[in-house]
């Protein structure tokens, strides 16, 4: 069946691991009508995770497209990963709903997903709410939840139902406000909500108070939509998947109440028109405009390398009608591709359906030119739109990683290619004068599952060295640097002959390139070859051999010779002078630094902070957390955290978990700099 923009909902289940989004989608799907039974997370039954790994671990490790058809409506649910390790996979789902759903264990309470949930939603437009799942659980504190809900992320956050009869249902309080609740009064919680809704809509306020209890729920749709869109309300469910309580109402909730596309605020498009007078790019908004009858717009926001229909591609259309046979472009490729299926998706399993419009979220397969991130389109004008880049988490946690057998180079690379395909925030790096191949994820657990599923599914053994740290270097100063390149051969020589000065970028600002030459001193066609050169250097800086970044580069000056000059020459001459001024201008190496929130039993608190203080680490804070435990938040070296988690067990007798998120890069200590230094000079010496 296919359903108008007006009856599509999509909505993003976001959340700390562990807080039930997974089983709360089984219950939503079974209350719905889409399943006979709700599957279990515990037997590895769900239709999210269905992933081997996933059932190993009883933790989804990445997104799971759903739908569920209800009153004539269809709701597509988005179920994303909890763990911090895989919250590339959480941001990727955003840009494809209209409704991020915060999902909160009543027992742990706000957990540090939670709060990052929150303002991923927040940052990308997105209207949200808060889903309170497990009312039923023992030493459930419901009052001093909300009231934390509120205290964290504001008084809009409004219950529009309350949990009634010790959390075996639920009242609403919005449609039909009547009945008895275990905490706060029906009534009052009416009157929050109609008062924050009209708040924004100074004629219904008016009308509000000329009528006073009689204004009817209808009057509201528009100024509750609103309301939402411009983040005035984040409305609070309360249920339970364990007993379904409250998913009836949540699911009506959905139909009646959040946004349809042509309410939600527009996706963020843009065009690329040309270059502006710093040198980035120019920028257009573009407004994609949910009707059937217009130019497709669609964006894909996952690819998955399934191993019996290959690589499929996951996309939200926000504009115009998709048919089986349909002729796309990928961005601004010059030739389209036919549309050979169309895909439906619930889990792993998928249909075949001959149309899909506007709020529709589909797939194709075997399609190989498709990546993450890529706008389809049906007319060549449109090469140039795309969707403003989402902001993921740093990859900072390294291996290097090489094939157990040798020969099997290539295959190794075919398959981290595939990995990295589907996954937003693992790297992949070739360090310059090394031979290794390194990974890049979020942490431990993110690189662990990816080396079992080189081994398990696609059978290639692997050996790994200890975690390599994302080391950078840059400079402290400005100087200027120097080097004439003349090589004689008998023949024609090489001649280019480069001046250039350096200078420190803002921490995070990457590397700029300048070109001040006057009057032809260094012809033009030479002079992508000089950055070609210093873009080499950049790759192992000279201090410790680790990439180079936030530095600008102004080229100054040169010499070139009618005959002898070359683009070789002056790449060579380019790379040579800016070493010259980069040892000038107070070189250093910088390390990742990491945002660490640890969660342990109170008793230990004491010795996790003197062991976190032991180790450069700061604490910024802390927090009571559920069950007599406690949350300490700071900043610690990355470096310092190799095999933690042991060190964090015999402290806390095995009770402490933690969590890191890349922060900021800050200069390494000066002892520790020097070794670097030393290390680095005694390889290149040895011709290492």
């Amino acid at each position: 069946m296919h359903y108008s923009p007006d009856a599509i909902r999509t909505i993003a289940l976001l959340g700390h691991a562990g807080c039930g989004k997974t089983s709360l989608a089984e219950t939503l799907l079974h209350r719905g009508g889409a399943l006979h039974a709700p599957g279990s997370v515990e037997r590895g039954s769900t239709v999210s995770d269905f992933d081997p790994l996933e059932r190993k671990y009883h933790h989804s490790l990445t997104s799971a497209v759903l739908h569920v058809d209800f009153r004539n409506t269809r709701i597509y649910l988005v179920d994303t990963p909890g763990y911090p390790d895989f919250s590339g996979q959480a941001i990727s789902a955003l840009p494809a709903v209209e409704t991020a759903a915060i999902v909160i264990n009543a027992q742990t309470g706000i957990e540090m997903t939670t709060r990052r949930a929150m303002a991923w939603a927040q940052a990308r437009k997105l209207c949200r709410m808060i889903i309170v799942n497990g009312i039923d659980g023992e030493k459930v504190d419901l009052p001093a939840l909300l009231a934390d809900i509120q205290e964290a992320f504001g008084k809009e956050c409004l219950p529009i139902n309350l949990p009634a009869a010790h959390g075996s249902q639920v009242v609403d309080c919005f449609f039909n406000p009547a009945g008895e609740s275990d905490f706060l009064t029906v009534s009052a919680a009416h009157d929050a909500l109609v008062d924050q809704v009209i708040e924004i809509d100074p004629e219904l306020m008016e009308l509000y108070l000329e009528q006073g209890e009689a204004i009817q729920p209808e009057q509201l749709h528009a100024p509750f939509e609103r309301a939402l869109r411009e983040g005035h309300l984040v409305p609070i469910c309360f249920t339970s998947a364990a007993t379904g309580a409250g998913v009836p109402e949540l699911l009506d909730a959905f139909v009646r109440l959040l946004p349809n596309p042509t309410e939600g605020n527009p996706p963020l498009f843009y065009r690329s028109v040309g270059e502006g007078s710093d040198g980035g790019e120019r920028k257009k908004e573009v407004r994609a405009e949910p009707v059937p009858d217009k130019h497709v717009l669609a964006h894909v926001f996952k690819i998955v390398m399934d191993p019996y229909v290959g690589k499929m591609a996951v996309f939200r259309i926000h504009q115009g009608t998709v048919t089986r046979d349909s002729q796309l472009y990928i961005g601004d490729a010059r030739q389209p591709f036919k549309v050979a299926h169309l895909l439906l998706l619930q889990g792993k399993e998928h249909e075949e359906v001959p149309r899909a419009g506007p709020g529709d979220i589909c797939a194709v397969a075997k399609v190989d030119e498709i990546g993450f991130d890529a706008v389809l389109h049906d007319a060549t004008e449109d090469g140039n739109i795309h969707l403003i880049p989402l902001e993921f988490p740093t990859p900072i946690y390294g291996l290097a990683i090489e094939p157990a057998r040798r020969g099997n180079e290539q295959r190794m690379a075919e398959v981290l290619h595939k990995l990295a395909a589907e996954d937003p925030c693992l790297r992949i790096e070739h360090p310059a004068g090394t031979n290794e191949t390194v990974l890049l994820g979020l942490g431990e657990f993110h690189l662990r599952c990816l080396l079992e599923r080189l081994t398990e599914q696609y059978k290639l053994e692997v050996v790994t060295r200890p975690p390599r740290i994302a080391y950078r270097e840059t400079i402290g100063g400005s100087a200027e640097g120097h080097h004439r390149h003349k090589k004689q051969t008998g023949g024609a020589g090489q001649f280019g002959e480069v001046m250039l000065r350096v200078e420190p970028l803002p921490r995070g600002e990457g590397f700029e390139f300048v070109d001040a030459v006057k009057g032809g001193a260094i012809p033009g066609q030479f002079i992508p070859a000089v950055e070609k050169g210093i873009r080499q250097a950049l790759e192992s800086g000279p201090l410790a051999g680790f990439p180079m970044q936030d530095v600008r580069v102004t080229v100054l000056d040169g010499k070139s010779h009618p005959v002898d000059s070359k683009e070789v020459a002056f790449a060579t001459a380019g790379r040579k002078a800016f070493i010259d001024a980069v040892l000038k201008a107070r070189p250093s190496v910088l390390e990742p630094v990491v945002d660490i929130e640890l969660m342990m039993p109170d008793s230990a608190m004491g010795d996790v902070i003197g062991d976190l203080s032991s180790k450069r680490g700061q604490v910024h804070g802390t927090r009571t957390g559920a069950a007599n435990t406690v949350i300490v938040a700071g900043k610690v070296p990355l470096s310092e955290l190799n095999d933690y988690q042991s060190r964090l067990n015999s402290l806390t007798g095995g009770h402490g978990s933690y969590t890191i998120q890349f922060s900021h890069y800050e200069g390494v200590p000066p002892g520790q700099q020097e070794k670097m230094a030393a290390k680095h000079k005694a390889q290149g010496d040895n011709g290492g």
